[in-house]
């Protein structure tokens, strides 16, 4: 087996999880709200939490944690799509998003922890 060092893992982390970013998004993206954005900072919360309440060794965390589930999620796209939504006027749905990124990722966590201490 090749050993691969700390940056090769968080590389290799990123592209499957830039790929799985996209693939969410398209699959769940509509027109009018930011939805890929939310499902990808929700699901990857879940996915962080699930690996840093798991126990996991650090090979795992680099590769998984810092790569995949830093490239899967985007706080520069939530940030871009509320601040769009809200110059455009549509006040509501910007709060909609900014609100249900955080209350949904605080959420996940919670799950991933007790999860995690069930399992």
């Amino acid at each position: 087996m090749v050993a691969l060092d700390p940056a090769q893992l968080v590389g290799l982390g990123g592209v499957l999880g830039a790929v799985a970013r996209h693939l969410v998004s398209e699959a769940v993206d509509v027109e009018w709200f930011p939805l890929g954005t939310l499902a990808v900072n929700v699901l990857g919360s879940f996915a962080l939490g699930l690996l840093a309440f798991g126990g996991w060794g650090n090979d795992v965390v680099l590769l998984l944690g810092t790569g995949a589930c830093g490239s899967f999620t985007t706080f520069s796209s939530f940030s871009f799509q509320t601040v769009r939504l809200w110059e455009a006027g549509d006040r509501a749905r910007s709060a909609v998003n900014a609100l249900g990124n955080l209350a949904g990722a605080l959420v996940a966590l919670g799950l991933a922890w007790l999860v995690a201490g069930a399992l």
